[in-house]
């Protein structure tokens, strides 16, 4: 019923999904899909905004809000990203992938390129930039940067660093460019994230 359809999961399963369903149009991080008459929704709670999607499309907005209001559940409620961790794909078996996992994740601080993972893992750069994407469905750069973000993440959600303070400790120096890839990952700016993960943070 899925294959060549979109679909949505929760998105610690994605990985799993992924090697299961190749044939499946996985949508990263999305709440509630929906192909050719076919729906899901991504996690065990996310049936209710599947519920008020289908209510608003069957009906109309009044009496999906009505229903928001009623059940306590946010409406609009599309992406699973500011709730996300990002776990690496690790098992598919490359060895030489693996080396530059571990390497990125115990370096995610320096500066690092893809010139230097590859001669690190001995393989020429252009095949290694294959074999990564496909061992880990990220290219090098957006792999680096999605474990800087995790790591921020973390700082955000357990110290009162300020967001200059986290963007030096992961390795980034411009606040602009930072600030975006964090949006991207999350859907949150760095002080959003920081305010609603971080209690000490949000009572000052």
């Amino acid at each position: 019923m899925l294959a060549g359809k979109k679909c949505s999961t929760h998105w610690l399963s994605a990985n799993e999904f992924r090697s299961m369903f190749p044939d499946v149009d996985l949508v990263d991080g999305s709440i509630i899909s929906e192909d050719q008459g076919v729906y899901s929704s991504g996690g065990a709670n996310s049936y209710w905004n599947l519920l008020l999607y289908l209510l608003e499309k069957y009906t109309d907005r009044e009496t999906a809000i009505l229903a928001s209001k009623f059940f306590a559940i946010d409406i609009d409620r599309d992406s699973q990203t500011k709730f996300m961790m990002f776990q690496g794909q690790r098992k598919h078996g490359d060895e030489a992938i693996l080396l530059a996992q571990d390497f990125i994740e115990a370096n995610f601080q320096e500066k690092i390129s893809v010139e230097v993972l590859a001669d690190f893992c001995s393989v020429g750069r252009r095949s290694f930039e294959r074999r990564f994407k496909k061992a880990t469905q990220n290219t090098v750069l957006e792999y680096i940067h999605r474990v800087k973000v995790e790591a921020a993440k973390r700082s955000f959600e357990s110290s009162r660093k300020n967001v200059n303070e986290v963007m030096y400790d992961v390795g980034y120096t411009d606040t602009k460019a930072f600030r975006d890839l964090f949006r991207k990952f999350t859907g949150l700016s760095p002080v959003e994230y920081r305010n609603k993960f971080n209690k000490q943070v949000a009572l000052y």
